[in-house]
């Protein structure tokens, strides 16, 4: 059965790379949007062709600056107010995902503001990937399709057919992914413990399980400013370990993240392009290999447009 509303695609300017590449796996036209931008940072989106009775997708990342997260529900309001049938948010990497609970007094619980403020705007459905914690998606009264990154990672971990290999765990939080793909490559779990000084600021760091001998790659959500993972890497090398990689769906990399993984023990990190990395020629990035999520993400829109199932689009 076809969808009797037609399909848009159109994207905010931070994800535009990875929606164009949405769109040619669509095979379709990505839609036509500006931003005018005002001297004081005000900026207003505007779409160039119309949407009226349309089932429209916007591609956004909302990764810092606050702009690309609010870049995006202007996007969704203009489509509302456009008279759009539908405006379905694809969100690749939903940020202030690590604010999901209260963790101490007096905190936001940020990603449920999020998530208020998309319902606000006018926002329908989201399409995300990896979340930094599964239950994000009760923080929504609407449909959430939560795609992993694993059904990208997993079939090129195994095409590199590393022997004596290891699955490792950042930290406790970890574990249950980490299960997960050991489980789905068939080898043991090492699960590294870690004391936090402060956020971002690792103290100490210990492995738990078999490294000697082993090829290790420490799986996790994200790679903020490379603190833990780096320091995680050294340790299970300094431990025995043949080599080390890493495997982390949203490459943030703030900070010195980039000179942290030129210098560490890491072999290869494998990242998405959930988040594109820094055009800055000076930065490292020898050791970084990108995998695309756009077939993925194109795969789920198109199914959810035609009202196809989509959990056979899910390895776990």
């Amino acid at each position: 059965m076809h969808n009797e509303h037609k399909m848009k695609l159109f994207a905010c300017r931070s994800s535009r790379p990875l929606a164009e590449k949405i769109a040619r796996s669509l095979n379709i036209e990505l839609g036509k949007s500006d931003v005018l931008a005002f001297s004081d940072g005000e900026f207003q989106p505007s779409l160039n062709e119309s949407v009226r009775g349309a089932t429209v997708f916007i591609v956004q990342s909302t990764f810092p600056p606050t702009d690309n997260l609010f870049e995006l529900l202007l996007m969704i309001d203009a489509a509302k107010r456009a008279s759009a049938h539908t405006v379905i948010a694809v969100m690749p990497y939903f940020g202030w995902a690590r604010q999901d609970r209260k963790d101490k007094p007096r905190v936001s619980i940020g990603a449920k503001l999020v998530a208020n403020i998309l319902h606000a705007a006018g926002c329908d459905r989201v399409m995300t990937c990896d979340l930094h914690a599964d239950q994000i998606q009760g923080f929504f009264d609407f449909p959430v399709d939560h795609i992993y990154a694993s059904n990208i990672f997993l079939p090129y971990l195994r095409g590199l057919n590393i022997q004596d290999l290891a699955i490792a765990a950042p930290d406790m939080g970890g574990a249950k992914r980490a299960n997960a793909y050991a489980r789905y490559l068939q080898c043991p779990v090492i699960v590294c413990h870690k004391s936090r000084e402060r956020a971002n600021v690792v103290g100490s760091i210990t492995a738990i399980g078999e490294v000697e001998g082993k090829n290790v790659v420490i799986v996790d959500d994200m790679i903020d400013t490379a603190g833990t993972l780096t320091k995680a890497a050294n340790v299970l090398k300094d431990m025995g370990a043949l080599s080390v990689r890493a495997c982390a769906t949203h490459a943030v990399f703030s900070g010195s993240a980039y000179e942290r993984i030129a210098e560490s023990a890491l072999e290869e990190v494998i990242v998405t392009d959930t988040i594109p990395l820094s055009p800055d020629p000076e930065k490292d990035k020898s050791k970084i290999t990108v995998l695309s999520v756009a077939d993925t993400f194109a795969n789920i829109i198109d199914k959810v447009y035609n009202y196809e199932p989509i959990s056979d689009s899910f390895i776990f």
